[in-house]
């Protein structure tokens, strides 16, 4: 984002015959600080950013994308997990228990955050913004690639009636191109994806950062030591995992298991 800002200064700039103090002296700040907007090194306050704006007639597109690089000017352990998953090239999630957040049908959020300890209205608020980050993560313009791991058990866990559209949302978005799905079998017995789940994100750059999940509100981790323990526990599991097309076949095989479940549940009742 932040040479996308550069690109539109420098453009706009020579448009207009204007040398960097020229546009530096009309919204009032130094030429070698428009240099260093143009290059990527920083990035315009809103003020001047506003400014801007108004000397090429751009609208607000400066102001946004200088928002957009300040936030990027972030060390990513320093922003919320939210913010890396926007900015994520690639997403590899671990998940021993349940289906996925990134993943998730809006009955099925509802169901696992109504089994903490939650009010009604903050389970509502935290559905949306769970539908809120897939969202961001999977439906813009460039979609993060997302590969998960999930442990089987969470393919047979839940409510049969939510559990069959649940399965049958991952079969249908794992057809995307950007989405892989892989499930790690029963029969793996005991593995390291058993300590808990996480997630490593990949960044622009090459850049790497993980969040582990907990009872609480989670944690990033961005150490050296800590990525490479998390990236060797990945391949790990990635290496005990179905593959793609394996995965597919269980989950229909499973949607199938839970449908005859809804079906006695109905007659029974």
């Amino acid at each position: 984002m932040v040479n996308e800002l550069g690109d539109l200064l420098r453009r706009e700039r020579i448009s207009r015959g204007m040398t960097q103090d020229a546009v530096g002296t009309a919204v009032h700040i130094s030429g070698s600080a428009i240099g260093h907007f143009e290059k990527g090194k920083s990035a315009p306050q809103e003020t001047t950013a506003d400014a801007l704006d108004l000397l090429f007639g751009t609208g607000s597109r400066v102001q946004e994308l200088a928002r957009e690089a300040r936030g990027e000017a972030v060390a990513p352990w320093l922003r919320p997990w939210v913010e890396n998953e926007k900015r994520s090239l690639l997403l590899r999630t671990v998940e021993p228990t349940l289906i996925p957040g990134l993943l998730q049908t809006e009955a099925y959020a509802r169901a696992i955050l109504s089994a903490g300890q939650h009010t009604p209205e903050q389970v509502e608020e935290l559905v949306a913004i769970r539908m809120a980050r897939q969202t961001a993560a999977l439906e813009r313009a460039e979609p993060a690639a997302l590969v998960a791991l999930i442990g089987e058990p969470a393919l047979h866990t839940g409510d049969p009636v939510f559990m069959k559209d649940q399965l049958e949302h991952l079969v249908d978005i794992g057809d995307r191109y950007n989405v892989h799905i892989r499930v790690i079998p029963q029969r793996a017995g005991l593995h390291a994806g058993l300590a808990g789940a996480f997630v490593i994100a990949t960044l622009i750059g090459g850049a790497q950062i993980g969040y582990l999940d907990d009872q609480l509100e989670g944690r990033i981790a961005a150490t050296s030591k800590d990525m490479a323990t998390l990236v060797r526990t990945w391949e790990a599991l990635s290496g005990i995992a179905l593959t793609c097309e394996q995965s597919r076949n269980l989950i229909l095989k499973v949607i199938d298991e839970h449908e005859e479940r809804a079906t006695v549940a109905q007659v029974q009742s």
